[in-house]
């Protein structure tokens, strides 16, 4: 029988929407970007938040009094918009199948999902049909892994992502007649409270594909360990992010 000569590891599914939605709850990434959303859109109006994740964005920016609503395929993430304290009404589809009438809606956003780098022309027609007034999209500008949760904390050799910004692939997807009318650019910080470094090192590590040996699993634990920084909830990872708001207007 052969000996792991690793200590176990700490073993706890987590889910990556939550790990993530988590880590923009205690990220300064809503009071970086809203501000700038709103001075490229100052009338939000009726509101639809495409793949609204958490929702923090969109309830940041939803106009009070003013419904809004948001389309969220994930059972998760659509319990964490029902425990928001002014809900959106919630399509539980993916943006293709939601059946939401044509301009029912002032103001479209969707931000870091991945239809706007996979079919950003295809998207932004569907959010164009939806908005009475504006789309927005808040995009990673930051040259760095926009898959894997906390792939930031790595370094390239490891997490083995395309670097590339996703402004640039964003904007290579689109015609010159569907380029966005503004752009702006704002930097913040993705800051995540992990309650068990141990459980997020396992974790990135079995996510990568490594094997219970493998020499990687303790070089990871002690990168994270060496950037963790003391919290009362645990320990902070924190990322320096840059992201991208392009706005069109509906004529």
């Amino acid at each position: 029988m052969s000996i792991s000569p690793f200590p176990a590891a700490p073993r706890r599914s987590l889910d990556p929407l939550e790990l993530y939605a988590s880590a923009i709850d205690t990220s300064d990434y809503v009071a970086r970007v809203a501000p700038v959303v709103r001075r490229l859109a100052p009338e939000i109006g009726e509101l639809l938040d495409v793949g609204a994740g958490g929702g923090q964005l969109g309830a940041a920016l939803q106009d009070r009094g003013r419904g809004w609503s948001a389309i969220e395929p994930s059972p998760t993430m659509r319990a964490r918009l029902q425990r928001l304290h002014s809900p959106p009404r919630i399509v539980p589809l993916g943006w293709e199948a939601a059946d939401v009438a044509p301009g029912a809606h002032d103001t479209v956003l969707a931000a870091t999902m991945p239809a706007l780098f996979e079919r950003p022309e295809i998207f932004l027609a569907r959010c164009r049909a939806w908005a009475r007034r504006t789309v927005v999209w808040v995009v990673p500008a930051h040259q760095g892994p926009r898959g894997l949760c906390f792939a930031g904390c790595l370094p390239s050799k490891w997490h083995g992502e395309d670097e590339t910004p996703g402004i640039d692939i964003v904007l290579r997807g689109l015609s010159e007649a569907t380029r966005p009318q503004a752009i702006a650019f704002t930097d913040w910080t993705f800051s995540g409270v992990v309650k068990d470094l141990g459980v997020l090192s396992a974790y990135l590590a079995d996510r990568l594909g490594w094997h219970e040996t493998d020499e990687r699993r303790r070089e990871l634990a002690d990168h994270l360990a060496a950037q963790a920084r003391p919290d009362a909830a645990g320990v902070r990872l924190n990322i320096p992010r840059k992201s991208a708001v392009l706005v069109w207007g509906i004529t």
